[in-house]
């Protein structure tokens, strides 16, 4: 068997970590010019995939002696390489240090769609686990015919085939260069989690270390030959037109290789990164518009959601919840509110695109290389056959940011500019006003309970705008290819079914009805983390902690009573028993809250206590602490799913405390980090998280499971320090940060 590279050398990295702080326009530049990177993740000879159905689009086993995994899935920050790495090598039975793994290529992986809705070990983690016990039978039976024995005869060890005679060959002595062609068989026989020695482990994420030491890593930080730098300036408002621009004052500055005009599209590329700032600056201090108004008023908002939203539709339904209610005596109603979020990803859009002899390649943080593919080509009238997406972490991401806008920004500068490569970044403040944001929401929940304290009937009516509307291949879905002189036309889309995520209660409720109405607001929207599933946990586990203060029971005894789900209740018994829960707060000043969910009533299962205690000025409140419990099934990797977990409840709790997007007449108002704060280091509570692991059961997503529990768990323990309820988002006025 060849010797395989070791990793730190086939992870050729270089460069340096830029974050986004927008303290001075020019610290959005990339401090080096001169370096080239190389994408850490393709080092690999390439080969096209053959087809979803073939053992060699998942599992390669190349001449080096590596094992290298493909995946359609993009790596966003949430640890799906290592995860997916730890499934194949188990399976195979190779040392986990000779595994690579390529994300998301048009050129080279399979078509897995978006990597979105906790999905990734769920969906692909499978794929890949069939695909590599698929390929570990075809070498044993090959080796099996090679010696002429039975393949029960054979051991696998350290990626070595061992016979019963002493016979040693390994995987890739056995291949000598060729590929593993062969349809995965379904059939092929998945080890036993009894047998595990790589899954289960918390094996070190590679790229961790690439960022403690400010290596190349992200799309930000990728340089090629003959590279030129661009900057877009974007219209002040939705809606505005670009009437007069002075190119010329422009082409002055120095460096400026051109001005791209297209309708009210603007564009400006420059030799040096700096230059295209200086000449974004002078563009957006000369450029005249036709400027629009946004006509809500935010503070009647969700008033203007109620009176414009269309006719509510029933999106589920058992029981009779209706009559049930009419004909009850023990009932209540309440309803919440959440605003709009940003991503706030910490570092801006980035996308480099490069056009030569007909074809078109991307270099995107897209969570859809084959989506923005399909979009691209419906943008620029190109076959999609012509367009390579190439996948590269980008700086924060979960959800429809600026990923997709401004690679289709950089594809179309490109084509401007044949045989060279361009690399656009966005402003901080394009960031904040044009990326699409999680949408306000509203909803109002009703309920009964028995004597008993037996939920009997439950009624939902939720108020939302779209929680998605991705690139589809339709160019419209792309902010600025509605800004060009021929515009392509937006369409949003009909029913969004995010809209209602984890708005059926997990409880067993004979009587439920759910209803939606679409609501088609003044912003920009799209898919912010957990979607409607923030909203729609934070409105029911709230209400659910007054439905058990008109039962008069424990919350965490009135949850277990009216859940039938074995696996959640062992979820609120472990975090109960881990809290030392006896329906007291763990000191006179601290006050708790609890809440619990299973996202999207399919994955990872979560509950979680939040402690608050008077902050030093004794006006507002601070988050003291929050323990987690979360069952995802089979644990992959236990740091790792801790670190989702952990990250998670940070979010969540930074949302809740102080996250709004501000708006009015003129635009977007959140154009940076002050109006727009976040949770900082400093604010960021103690924190467990505690695993339940079922290595029995298939695993289940877990990176989006925290986001509605937390935000339920913090504002029962504030409504229980202050005597009433609170049920509008943010808390800035009772909580500090």
């Amino acid at each position: 068997m060849l010797q395989p590279l070791k990793r730190r050398a086939f992870l050729r990295t270089s460069g340096q970590l830029l974050l986004g702080f927008n303290l001075f326009p020019f610290l959005q530049c990339t401090p080096q010019e001169s370096i080239e990177t190389q994408n850490p993740y393709y080092g690999i000879p390439e080969r096209p995939h053959a087809g979803r159905d073939i053992i060699d689009s998942w599992i390669r086993l190349d001449a080096a002696g590596y094992l290298t995994v493909l995946t359609g899935k993009q790596e966003l920050g949430q640890g799906i390489r290592t995860a997916l790495l730890q499934i194949a090598a188990e399976e195979l039975e190779v040392p986990v240090e000779i595994c690579h793994i390529i994300n998301g290529d048009t050129g080279q992986t399979a078509n897995e769609g978006y990597t979105a809705g906790s999905n990734s070990v769920e969906g692909s983690g499978r794929a890949i686990r069939q695909a590599a016990a698929a390929a570990k039978q075809v070498l044993i039976r090959e080796a099996a015919k090679k010696w002429k024995i039975s393949a029960g005869q054979i051991q696998v060890k350290s990626g070595v085939i061992l016979g019963p005679e002493n016979q040693k060959i390994s995987y890739w002595e056995l291949l000598e260069g060729k590929f593993i062609e062969e349809k995965v068989n379904d059939q092929a026989p998945i080890k036993d989690p009894k047998n595990h020695e790589v899954v289960g482990k918390s094996i070190p994420r590679a790229d961790i270390e690439l960022l403690v030491r400010g290596k190349s890593h992200f799309v930000h930080d990728h340089r090629l030959p003959g590279m030129l730098h661009a900057r877009v300036l974007h219209p002040p408002v939705y809606g505005s037109k670009l009437n007069k621009l002075d190119n010329g004052q422009i082409l002055m500055i120095e460096g400026v290789e051109q001005v791209i005009v297209d309708g009210s599209f603007v564009a400006l590329v420059a030799r040096r990164e700096y230059q295209a700032v200086k000449a974004w600056q002078k563009a957006k201090e000369i450029a005249e518009w036709e400027q629009e108004q946004i006509s809500v008023d935010p503070t009647g908002l969700f008033e203007h959601m109620e009176q414009t939203s269309e006719n509510s539709k029933e999106v589920e339904s058992r029981g009779n919840s209706p009559a049930k209610l009419n004909n009850s005596s023990k009932k209540i109603s309440a309803t919440y509110q959440k605003p709009y979020h940003l991503h706030g990803s910490m570092g801006t859009g980035c996308a480099i695109a490069k056009w030569e002899g007909g074809n078109l390649t991307v270099w995107s943080p897209t969570q859809g290389v084959y989506p923005l593919q399909n979009t691209l080509s419906d943008l620029l009238s190109l076959e999609k056959e012509s367009i390579r997406c190439i996948g590269m972490p980008g700086s924060g991401c979960y959800g429809h940011n600026s990923a997709d806008d401004v690679s289709a920004e950089a594809a179309l500068i490109a084509s401007k500019i044949p045989d060279t490569p361009i690399r656009l970044q966005w402003m901080r403040e394009d960031e904040h006003q044009w990326e699409p944001f999680g949408t306000a929401m509203q909803v109002k929940l009703e309920a009964a309970v028995d004597e008993n304290g037996k939920i009997t009937a439950w009624k939902s009516h939720i108020w939302s705008d779209a929680h998605s509307t991705r690139p589809n291949g339709q160019a419209g879905h792309y902010i600025s290819a509605r800004h060009l002189e021929n515009p392509f036309e937006f369409q949003k889309g009909g029913f969004s079914g995010g809209s209602y995520r984890n708005a059926l209660p997990l409880y067993g409720i004979p009587d439920v009805q759910i209803l939606l109405s679409n609501y088609d607001g003044p912003l920009r929207t799209s898919a912010l983390r957990s979607l409607g599933a923030y909203g729609n946990i934070f409105a029911l586990e709230c209400f659910m902690d007054e439905l058990a203060q008109l039962a008069n029971q424990d919350p965490f005894d009135f949850r277990i009573k009216n859940l039938e789900d074995q696996r959640g209740i062992a979820v609120l018994e472990k975090l109960k028993s881990e809290t030392n829960w006896n329906g007291k707060s763990p000191n006179e000043k601290s006050t708790c809250g609890i809440a619990f969910a299973k996202y999207k009533n399919s994955a990872s299962y979560f509950a979680v206590l939040a402690e608050i205690e008077p902050g030093s000025d004794d006006k507002k409140y601070k988050l003291k602490k929050l323990i987690g419990v979360i069952e995802s099934g089979q644990c992959i990797n236990p740091d790792g799913l801790k670190n989702q977990t952990e990250g998670g409840m940070i979010q969540s709790a930074s949302w809740t405390i102080l996250e709004q997007v501000e708006f009015d007449s003129e635009g977007i108002q959140s154009k940076d980090w002050s109006s727009y704060p976040i949770l900082r280091a400093k604010s960021i509570p103690e924190i467990e998280v505690h695993i339940i692991n079922r290595p029995e059961e298939p695993p289940l997503g877990a990176g989006e499971a925290a986001q509605g529990p937390v935000a339920a768990a913090m504002v029962n323990a504030l409504s229980s320090a202050l005597g009433e309820r609170i049920r509008k988002l943010p808390l800035r006025e009772y909580v500090t940060a």
